[in-house]
């Protein structure tokens, strides 16, 4: 996952019809949107795009004796408004409970749970706006919550500041909107690992995916230049693991900054984190690295590796060739952590890392080539995967599905119920697709968001590469191979990725992330037929306003 390639612009992308979850007949939802794209951009510069939005007449204006109503399952959604429109405007907006006497003359915004919905999926969710009012119905929770986020970019971008904002005439316009995701898993992968991201920062990322309906946190919290969460069994983890002499200097493999580097999170702070991303409809999948970029554990716990050699946590980046050992302490200490781990992270989903494991260490150690004729294993590769279906199988035993790169296939088929993440373009999904398994598409070609984005003078130093918003936008899930339909349910969603080896502070991250970030949330929220590029730079430029409203260093 290190090495991008020289260039990545010519990503192409197969077409495939089918695959949109249409609410309306395609002539219906043509001319839907195609008044839609007749509109003045800041109007209805929803991003993602819905599947379906029609222009009313008139507006909503929101006033001082604007009311909140809402069921009681959707209270903590209509809080998180109510706390933002308060700030923005001012004004009080009481919060009613649904079954609280009416007042068919008093403006309100009301959420409700409607189950004539259910054909709109969990995530689903009907908007109507009229000049006398806002009403958000879907079937689920979730699909409140994402009718509230259309509801957010409806309004002014000033909603989005930090403080009170005079002066600001508070109109949402009158629409009718029918919305769907394409895809269930729509991520967003940060390395906490190369630098650490203070907690607020990861809230902010958090909030900022949900604002683009994005629903998978992929937190990369372990590898070999930092441990970042706090195992209680195994202090030393975070006491000699999460920190660093020095970082690499730029490129130069051979220098350092000679500044020390560390941080981790409490497991407070970690529920903390995914009890905000679980009030914002954003699943927290933690990656806990194994048995390859290891170096931090081995700092921490030298016993566990395949040599004796002391190690301290890497300063420089790319691939250490100190990888875990196959031993059974090994694999007693890998569980003992996961189980942690699930005690910390509801998420039915846990990733294991599972790349990039040079096989140097385990070809040299006589206990790892016994261990591989007990096991039958004729390779490396294929002791990767016996390691990897113990892993799976503790995981299945705790109620989990172990989530690895594309290489948990190399040596074998995966744990049953395993998720395979695609990072080597095509390859891995393709094969894990055949196979049958659920995969989750992450391209280097077009989801790797530390490539360059621009090859304008001033960008900042980033691993290489060069992926600009374009290429994200055009980017298909589904592989031109699959269009027939074979096995496409499969394919969860994607993700984009946030490696932080040159990504030192949450500002860079934010630089790199957005707008491609957008983007990409659009590939996996909205119908394939109606992604447009022109249309899109319509609505980001008004969109941007948004981002600059949060304080979000952004690019272009």
């Amino acid at each position: 996952m290190l090495t991008p390639p020289e260039d990545t612009r010519g990503g192409a992308v197969g077409t495939r019809s089918g695959i949109i979850a249409a609410m309306a007949s395609p002539l219906v939802a043509a001319l839907l949107l195609s008044s839609q794209a007749a509109l003045p951009p800041a109007l209805l510069a929803v991003v993602p795009r819905p599947v379906r939005i029609e222009r009313g007449e008139g507006a909503f204006v929101l006033g001082p004796a604007t009311r909140l109503r809402a069921d009681a399952s959707l209270r903590r959604t209509a809080e998180l408004l109510q706390e933002e429109l308060r700030r923005a405007t001012g004004w009080s907006f009481p919060l009613l409970d649904s079954f609280a006497p009416a007042d068919p003359g008093a403006p309100e915004i009301r959420l409700r749970i409607d189950r004539s919905l259910a054909g709109l999926g969990s995530e689903g969710y009907r908007l109507t706006s009229t000049p006398g009012g806002v009403e958000i119905s879907a079937a689920a929770a979730a699909g409140a919550f994402y009718g509230v986020q259309t509801l957010r970019q409806l309004l002014p971008p000033e909603l989005l500041r930090k403080a009170k904002t005079p002066g600001v005439r508070w109109e949402i316009p009158a629409v009718r909107v029918e919305d769907r995701p394409r895809f269930s898993w729509r991520g967003s992968h940060l390395d906490v690992a190369r630098h650490f991201m203070p907690k607020r920062a990861v809230l902010d990322h958090i909030d900022l995916m949900a604002l683009h309906k994005l629903d998978v946190f992929h937190w990369h919290l372990t590898d070999d230049q930092g441990w970042r969460i706090e195992i209680r069994k195994y202090p030393r983890l975070t006491e000699v693991g999460s920190r660093r002499r020095e970082s690499q200097l730029g490129r130069d493999e051979e220098k350092g900054d000679g500044t020390p580097h560390g941080g981790f999170y409490t497991q407070d702070d970690v529920r903390e984190v995914v009890r905000y991303a679980a009030e914002r409809f954003v699943t927290v999948v933690p990656e806990i690295e194994m048995p390859g970029h290891a170096q931090a554990i081995l700092a921490a716990y030298p016993d566990l590796g395949n040599t004796p050699a002391p190690v301290e946590v890497w300063t420089r980046w790319g691939i250490s060739e100190r990888v875990l050992s196959v031993d059974e302490r090994t694999i007693a200490f890998l569980t003992d952590v996961l189980a942690e781990v699930v005690d910390l992270f509801p998420s039915t989903y846990v990733h294991v890392g599972g790349d990039e494991v040079p096989p140097a260490e385990w070809e040299a150690s006589p206990a790892a080539r016994e261990r591989m004729r007990e096991v039958g294993a004729r390779s490396p590769e294929e002791l990767h995967s016996w390691l990897m279906g113990r892993v799976g199988a503790f995981l299945a035993s705790k109620g989990r599905r172990l989530v690895g790169w594309d290489e948990i296939l190399d040596g074998g088929p995966p744990p049953p119920g395993a998720v395979v993440m695609s990072w080597r373009p095509a390859k891995g999904g393709l094969e894990a697709v055949r196979a049958g398994l659920d995969v989750v598409m992450a391209p280097t070609t077009h989801t790797y968001l530390d490539y360059y984005q621009s090859k304008e003078p001033g960008e900042p130093l980033a691993i290489g590469g060069f992926l600009p918003l374009e290429t994200v936008y055009a980017f298909e899930p589904v592989p031109p191979e699959l269009e027939g339909g074979e096995r496409t349910s499969c394919i969860l969603g994607a993700q984009a990725q946030l490696w932080t080896e040159f990504l030192a502070t949450p500002e860079a991250v934010q630089y790199m992330a957005w707008p491609r970030l957008a983007a990409l949330a659009e590939v996996v929220w909205s119908p394939r037929e109606s992604r447009d590029l022109a249309d899109f730079r319509a609505r980001l430029a008004p969109h941007l306003r948004r981002l600059d409203a949060l304080g979000v260093r952004h690019g272009s």
